[in-house]
C-alpha cells in the first residue's frame, strides 16, 4: 500500500481555481479504480491546526491499496519537471495534473508507506490493518487527524496554538502542514521528523503537547480520530519556491 500527499499552491490571484478544484476533482478521483481512498483538503497558514485558512494552498491525499514501494519508479536522481508531471498524471490522472499545469501551480508531493498507527477516518481504516508499533526508527512522517465535537470546539482551539508554536522549533522537526476537510471541525496535521526518537521526544516530553493529549482523552474532544506513522519514500517539487524538506530553491 502506498499513500501520496500533494500540497498545491496557486498564484494568489487564482485562489478561486483552488476552490473550484475541490468540486471538479471529485469525479476523476471517484472513477480512478487504482485509488482506494482519497481526500481533497484545504490548508492552514501556520503549518498545523489553524483557524485561518490559506486560500491559495490546497492538499490532496490518495491511497493505492495494491501498489507497494518496490513497484515505484527509480528515484536515484532528482526528477525534472517533465518527470514530476508524469508521476502526477500517473497518481492523480491526466485531468488533475493538466489543471495544475494550466493554472501554473506549485506542487510538492511526498510518497509514503504506512507503518504503524490506529484510528478511523470516516468510519474506515483507509491505511489498512497496520500494527500499533513497529521496529522502524528512521525518518518518519506523522498524520494526526480528528473530527472535533461541536461542543468541544472552544476547548480545542484554545489549547492547540501553544503546541503549534512550539513544534517548529523542536529538535528533528523538518516541516509540517495543517490540512483539513471542514474548517475548524475536521482537522489534521501532517509533519515530518528526522527520526522516530525526535518525534517521540516532542510528543511525549514537551509539557504543552502532553497536556493537550491528556485533555483530548479525558474530556473526549473528538468524535473520531486517527493517528498514523509513515516511512517517507520520496518527495519532489516546491511550495513558495522552496522544497519544504530542504528549505532551499
Amino acid at each position: 500500500m502506498i499513500c501520496s500527499i500533494t500540497i498545491v499552491r496557486y498564484p494568489n490571484w487564482l485562489a478561486w481555481a483552488g476552490f473550484l478544484s475541490m468540486a471538479l476533482f471529485r469525479l476523476p478521483l471517484m472513477f480512478n479504480k487504482e485509488i482506494s481512498f482519497w481526500k481533497l483538503m484545504g490548508t492552514g497558514k501556520n503549518g498545523s491546526f489553524d483557524k485561518t485558512p490559506d486560500l491559495s494552498q490546497w492538499a490532496i491525499l490518495v491511497i493505492d491499496q495494491t501498489e507497494h514501494a518496490s513497484q515505484l519508479p527509480s528515484w536515484s536522481k532528482p526528477l525534472n519537471p517533465v518527470e514530476e508531471n508524469k508521476y502526477l498524471q500517473y497518481r492523480y490522472g491526466k485531468f488533475i495534473a493538466a489543471w495544475w499545469r494550466f493554472f501554473n501551480c506549485e506542487t510538492w508531493t511526498i510518497v509514503l508507506e504506512p507503518i504503524e498507527g490506529h484510528g478511523l477516518w470516516d468510519g474506515k481504516q483507509p491505511f489498512g490493518p497496520v500494527p500499533m508499533k513497529s521496529d522502524y526508527e528512521g525518518p518518519i512522517a506523522i498524520l494526526t487527524r480528528a473530527t472535533i465535537k461541536l461542543s468541544k470546539l472552544k476547548d480545542f482551539w484554545s489549547n492547540v496554538d501553544k503546541v503549534a508554536s512550539r513544534m517548529a522549533g523542536a529538535p528533528g522537526f523538518q516541516t509540517s502542514f495543517g490540512i483539513g476537510e471542514v474548517p475548524w471541525i475536521k482537522q489534521a496535521t501532517f509533519s515530518i521528523w528526522s527520526s522516530k526518537a525526535d518525534m517521540k521526544a516532542f510528543a511525549y516530553q514537551m509539557h504543552e503537547h502532553a497536556t493537550v493529549i491528556a485533555k483530548t482523552r479525558k474530556e473526549k474532544w473528538y468524535s473520531e480520530d486517527l493517528f498514523m506513522r509513515f516511512k517517507p519514500l520520496v518527495s519532489f517539487g516546491k511550495v513558495k519556491g522552496l522544497d519544504p524538506l530542504k528549505q532551499n530553491p
